[in-house]
């Protein structure tokens, strides 16, 4: 779902909705799980109509990271039958930049040695119980020494990790989430 002041130039058709009386909550429950359609808001406030949409879900903070190795191969992990990024929850007390260096070490088992820019935030949405959930990330670009073996936290549903050159991206392309997509591209991965 886009949320803009005027409809960007692109090649996909988007479904435009009305801003209006717009409600998120019922708007989410009745597309499908495995929508592919885009959808767009246009509203002179776009920032406004964002936070009215936020208000309606329960927010968690999540961080995590782009991990590049010493030989310029990138860190990737499969999860819940999806290509993914590590990533997680940022704990109470905690600053989100040492929370996606945490997480990032909890769930591949290395160490990282820079955790260097913020690349990007993305949001996604998703249902926990009967509550709609916006899961805020922020991403940031680290790197390890060498190209360390990985080890993939099982508990937390990873069932690989492994490292990927550039060029050897398009599985994950095709099997990924929108939000790893727009941090691929941040990073001019794409």
């Amino acid at each position: 779902m886009f949320i803009a002041e005027f409809a960007p130039k692109q090649l996909k058709r988007i479904q435009r909705l009305d801003a209006e009386d717009f409600d998120f909550p019922t708007f989410y429950k009745n597309i499908g799980k495995d929508t592919v359609q885009d959808y767009i808001l246009i509203d002179a406030d776009p920032k406004r109509l964002f936070n009215k949409i936020k208000k309606s879900c329960e927010l968690i903070k999540a961080a995590g990271g782009l991990v590049k190795s010493a030989k310029g191969n990138y860190l990737f992990i499969f999860r819940n039958k999806r290509w993914d990024l590590p990533k997680g929850k940022v704990e109470k007390g905690e600053k989100i930049k040492e929370a996606g260096l945490r997480e990032v070490e909890e769930e591949c088992g290395v160490k990282i040695y820079t955790n260097d820019k913020k690349l990007c935030k993305t949001f996604h949405v998703y249902t926990l119980g009967n509550k709609i959930v916006l899961k805020r990330t922020n991403w940031y670009s680290m790197t390890v020494k060498a190209e360390p073996k990985l080890i993939p936290q099982k508990e937390e549903g990873i069932t690989k990790a492994v490292w990927l050159g550039a060029d050897e991206l398009k599985p994950i392309l095709k099997n990924t989430f929108p939000s790893i997509l727009q941090v691929l591209e941040e990073a001019s991965l794409l």
